[in-house]
């Protein structure tokens, strides 16, 4: 399954849905504001421009993982995905980041956090039954590895979900980089290169893929896109 951000105004129908049952936590405007006039904002958490794809993701893993399973949610310093999670019942969390500061993200009494490397976690096989990755492929990882590593952790039909910068034509960011990484926004034919890589190592996408976009609804160091949501899963 991949979904592909159509509109602006998706963003903000998201989190308004997000409020209304109480699985929005982001405190990412004020920490915006704090950064700019130089003050220390300490932890910030979520970004309302990720509001589309928190949304589809608790969606989908409300349908389909009971509150027991585990799930892991990779690159999950600041996201919102977790407090989300734990808020709707989910009792077997945990999260993983290359920032040593992730042990101080809300619910650390009730969530295992862990700092590491995602294409080498360290985590036994088949320890979780969904991986999340909010806007995280895009950021100088090595897929192949990356596929590799969540093919081992993820159960027999678990289910890995990611969103990611996006546009059907190549958008090219050379000599950009985020958090210390190279930056990518995947075209259609890098999506598919991608969702092929996965295939290899058992993990399919869930029902049909859309690729077509509407709107740029996203203006980001100087190029415009928008995202992008993808549902893999292991073989059975």
């Amino acid at each position: 399954m991949m979904r592909v951000l159509q509109k602006k105004s998706e963003i903000a129908e998201a989190r308004r849905t997000l409020r209304s049952r109480g699985l929005s936590f982001t405190n990412s405007f004020f920490g915006a504001v704090k950064r700019r006039l130089g003050i220390s904002c300490g932890l910030v958490i979520g970004d309302e421009r990720k509001s589309w794809d928190l949304l589809l993701t608790v969606d989908y893993i409300g349908r389909h993982l009971g509150k027991s399973e585990p799930i892991l949610d990779i690159g999950c310093y600041g996201s919102e995905i977790v407090p989300a999670l734990h808020a709707l019942g989910y009792a077997n969390i945990a999260g993983m980041d290359l920032n040593p500061n992730v042990r101080g993200m809300p619910h650390a009494e009730a969530i295992r956090y862990e700092i590491g490397d995602f294409t080498r976690t360290g985590f036994p096989d088949a320890s979780f039954q969904a991986v999340t990755a909010i806007s995280v492929i895009e950021h100088g990882l090595d897929s192949t590895r990356l596929l590799e590593e969540m093919s081992r952790i993820l159960r027999p039909g678990g289910i890995f979900i990611a969103s990611f910068d996006y546009w059907p034509e190549k958008i090219p960011t050379d000599g950009v980089r985020l958090f210390g990484l190279d930056w990518l926004i995947l075209s259609a034919d890098e999506t598919r290169a991608f969702i092929d890589q996965a295939d290899n190592v058992g993990m399919t996408p869930v029902r049909d893929l859309q690729f077509d976009a509407g709107e740029r609804t996203i203006n980001f160091e100087g190029r415009s896109y928008t995202f992008a949501w993808l549902v893999l899963q292991k073989a059975a």
